[in-house]
């Protein structure tokens, strides 16, 4: 079994509408597929759709429904992967509403700010690019990739632009970490702390914020990810360890906008059944050819 447990399409900020994604996916070899969106479920329904044909490249993957939570401590920007929760649940809804609806005006005061430092952008082409997705910085930081201003999406995060901090900075509402725990338990679903040691996109929460999270129900942490270096898995491996959690490993895949590549790292089948095991508000979605990947190794 391959597993990769953090993807994004079109839905949120990826390149891939939902049906592609979970296409690619299997055609990676992958067996089980997370689609995680930021702050939104409403790719759910295709990727769905696109598995229970029974024509489809898809027909023999298993989805996990999920989502990625925005969220920020002590001005520390940090994301919540919650998996196979009720989308229905009203609180959580209600919280994931209220960050999607702050992040137009976000992205529409920081185009402003770019504007301000000499920067061609507008409004109409980081719309344009973001589509019917929910809007977000990537968005913006293809604009400046459009326009010649920076060479990469990566390089419009640094502090000269719109990175946390940086001169165009703007701030949206994000849920307290503790909060997103406590919301996605009570909604059934299962917590991982993602790409805690991704240094480089800024600040990075401490071990003994990780830890608390832990005492208060955190599930996991991502291990395996494009942005930890070998000695930071090796060292996030250790503390969850240490604390108990499970380490998950993904790619946090965006389709054309990462260079990261689906399934470029997974999480272990013994990992993928303790999630399922712990959750209650959802069930992974087999596809129309086959039956939902078994929990463990031994099935």
């Amino acid at each position: 079994m391959r597993i990769d447990l953090h993807t994004h399409s079109t839905a949120s900020d990826g390149t891939d509408t939902p049906a592609q994604l979970v296409r690619k996916a299997a055609a990676s070899g992958l067996s089980v597929v997370a689609l995680t969106d930021h702050d939104t479920t409403r790719g759910h329904a295709e990727a769905r759709a696109a598995l229970a044909d029974p024509a489809s490249d898809a027909a023999h993957l298993t989805l996990v429904p999920g989502a990625e939570l925005s969220c920020r401590l002590d001005g520390i920007g940090l994301h919540m992967l919650a998996y196979l929760f009720d989308p229905d649940e009203p609180e959580l809804l209600a919280q994931r509403e209220l960050v999607r609806d702050d992040r137009v005006p976000r992205a529409q005061g920081m185009v402003a700010r770019l504007q301000d430092l000499g920067v061609p952008v507008t409004w109409e082409q980081v719309a344009r690019i973001a589509g019917n997705g929910s809007v977000g910085r990537p968005h913006v930081a293809e604009a400046l990739r459009e326009l010649g201003v920076v060479s990469s999406i990566s390089e419009a995060f640094a502090p000269q632009w719109i990175g946390d901090g940086a001169r165009a900075y703007v701030a949206k509402h994000e849920l307290d970490p503790f909060d997103a725990v406590r919301l996605v338990k009570a909604a059934g679903g299962v917590t991982v702390l993602a790409h805690p040691g991704a240094a480089h996109r800024g600040a990075t929460v401490s071990e003994a914020t990780i830890a608390a999270l832990a005492a208060a129900g955190l599930d996991g942490i991502e291990v395996d990810h494009m942005d930890h270096e070998p000695a930071t898995r090796a060292r996030l491996r250790g503390l969850a360890a240490e604390l108990g959690l499970l380490g998950t490993g993904s790619s946090d895949y965006h389709g054309s906008r990462k260079t990261c590549l689906l399934g470029e790292f997974t999480t272990d089948p013994e990992i993928y059944g303790e999630i399922t095991r712990r959750a209650t508000g959802a069930f992974p979605v087999p596809g129309a050819g086959g039956t939902p990947a078994p929990l463990t190794t031994d099935g």
